[in-house]
């Protein structure tokens, strides 16, 4: 029901400005990659939704943290313990494009925007760099940056001696099509 909700607010919230320029996904891919002591592991979602509107330069995209996964079920437990998805259940970055970007061309064209991200119930402004390319199937979008807990008030978890490194590296990909048609 939440998802169903945000994602209506997202469709009218720029339901005003919507032109042949609009572009919104459901089923983006979200990937963080995290470090402890001699081993690495991913963790990965296929619940991004998000929207650009090209004519206004507006970029909103969440995800429902609930869905991360591991692969280790036990791990998947602590991480979302950790980032209190049960009070905290979404990761949401709105802001605007702050480059050029020429719609007119298949090339990939390297982006970069700058806005609001917030996770953990704290938010913090940020200019993460990516890529947008026009596809025929629609707007593919790639973005990468790292993410540090601390900055999120974000404790991370810890075994012993062993602690998951404060950095983590965020990487999406998503391929919008267009609302207008």
């Amino acid at each position: 029901m939440k998802k169903l909700t945000t994602t209506l607010i997202l469709i009218f919230g720029f339901i005003a400005t919507a032109s042949a320029q609009s572009y919104m996904t459901e089923e983006g891919t979200a990937i963080f990659h995290s470090r402890v002591p001699l081993h690495t592991f991913s963790g990965n979602s296929e619940n991004l939704t998000g929207l650009i509107n090209l004519s206004n330069n507006k970029v909103d995209f969440y995800i429902d943290l609930t869905t991360l996964e591991t692969g280790i079920e036990k791990r998947d437990r602590d991480m979302k313990e950790t980032l209190e998805t049960k009070k905290f259940p979404f990761a949401e970055f709105f802001g605007e494009l702050v480059s050029d970007f020429n719609p007119d061309t298949t090339a990939e064209q390297s982006v970069k925007v700058k806005g609001e991200f917030k996770i953990h119930g704290v938010s913090r402004e940020v200019t993460i760099e990516g890529t947008l390319q026009m596809k025929p199937e629609g707007l593919l979008v790639k973005a990468s940056w790292i993410l540090r807990l601390e900055d999120y008030d974000i404790v991370p978890p810890s075994l012993l001696f062993v602690k998951v490194d404060q950095e983590q590296e965020i990487e999406i990909e998503a391929l919008l099509k267009s609302v207008d048609d």
